[in-house]
C-alpha cells in the first residue's frame, strides 16, 4: 500500500470515530452538594437522538443518550412522567450519560405527549389499558441497550410519578434487570406480589404529596422488609409530590432534598450496577 493511500485509510478511520462519537456526551459528574440543571430547569437542548426500539409499535419513539469515551457503560431507563416523553426526562438523559451511564428514555404514549391534566389522564388510562403492551415496551429497550449499545448488560429503571408506579410494575413483571428507583409513584402493599423482585429498590417520597401518602410509603416499605427485599426510601420533609424532576417550582424547599436524593440515587446505581 502506497503512503498515499495509508493516509487515506486513516483519515477515513478518523473520520468515522469522530462521526460515530459526535452526540456522545462528555463525562462531567455533579459535585457532592450539585443537582443536574436538568431538574431545575436550566439545561441547554438535548444532546442525544430518537430511537425506534420497540419492533412491535414503531410509534414509539424514546431517547438515547450515549456517554463519551470507550465503554462498556451501565445503563439506565428512563420511565416518563403523566404527560409523555417531553424534553424535560431528554435533558435528564442526557444528564444521566453525563454521569457514565447510556440512558434510554423509553415511549410509553407512542410518541404523543398531554398538555393539561384531561390530556394526561387520558393518556395514563389508554395505557394502563394494556399492561402487557408495557412490559413488552419495555422489555424491548432493555433488549435494545444490550444489543446495540456499549453496554455491560446491566439496567436500571428509573420513573416518576406514573413512570414511578410502571418501574414497580416492570419490576414484578419484566426481563431480568438489576435496579427500579422510584420517585413518587403508585405502588403495593402486599408482600407476596413482592416476592417476585429480587434487587434492591430505591424510592424518593415527598411527605405533602398524597399519591403516594405516607402511610401509602410506610406500607410499602413493611411489604418489602416482610418479603425480604433491600431498600433504601426516604421520605422527604415540606415538599411536595414532583419536586425532584421539577425543583425550580419551590427551589427553597427542594433544592436541599433533591441534592439529598441525588446523592443516594448515584450511590444506589453504583451499588446495583
Amino acid at each position: 500500500m502506497s503512503r498515499y493511500a495509508l493516509n487515506l485509510l486513516l483519515l477515513s478511520f478518523s473520520l468515522f470515530a469522530a462521526t460515530a462519537s459526535a452526540g456522545n456526551i462528555s463525562f462531567n459528574p455533579t459535585a457532592a452538594d450539585a443537582v443536574p440543571d436538568a431538574i431545575i430547569g436550566e439545561a441547554g437542548e438535548p444532546q442525544g437522538k430518537p430511537v425506534h426500539y420497540f419492533a412491535d409499535d414503531q410509534r414509539a419513539s424514546g431517547y438515547l443518550a450515549l456517554p463519551e469515551g470507550e465503554g462498556p457503560f451501565p445503563a439506565v431507563i428512563l420511565i416518563h412522567e403523566w404527560n409523555g416523553l417531553v424534553d424535560r426526562i431528554r435533558q435528564t438523559a442526557d444528564a444521566f450519560a453525563a454521569e457514565g451511564y447510556i440512558a434510554l428514555a423509553a415511549d410509553l404514549y407512542q410518541g404523543r405527549t398531554g398538555s393539561n391534566r384531561d390530556e394526561n389522564i387520558a393518556l395514563i388510562m389508554e395505557t394502563r389499558e394494556s399492561p402487557d403492551t408495557i412490559i413488552a415496551n419495555l422489555n424491548a429497550a432493555v433488549e435494545y441497550i444490550r444489543n446495540n449499545t456499549n453496554s455491560t448488560g446491566k439496567v436500571a429503571t428509573i420513573g416518576w410519578c406514573f413512570g414511578g408506579g410502571i418501574a414497580l410494575s416492570y419490576a414484578l413483571g419484566g426481563d431480568q434487570h438489576d435496579g427500579t428507583a422510584i420517585f413518587y409513584g403508585q405502588l403495593l402493599d402486599d408482600p407476596e406480589q413482592m416476592q417476585h423482585v429480587h434487587h434492591e429498590i430505591y424510592g424518593t417520597f415527598a411527605e405533602l404529596d398524597r399519591g403516594p401518602s405516607v402511610e401509602q410509603v410506610d406500607a410499602f416499605v413493611a411489604a418489602m422488609r416482610t418479603a425480604g427485599i433491600s431498600n433504601d426510601v426516604h421520605i422527604y420533609d415540606d415538599v411536595n409530590h414532583g419536586f425532584w424532576l421539577h425543583v425550580e417550582r419551590d427551589p427553597e424547599n427542594n433544592l436541599p432534598a433533591a441534592k439529598h436524593a441525588w446523592q443516594r440515587l448515584k450511590a444506589y446505581l453504583k451499588r446495583v450496577l
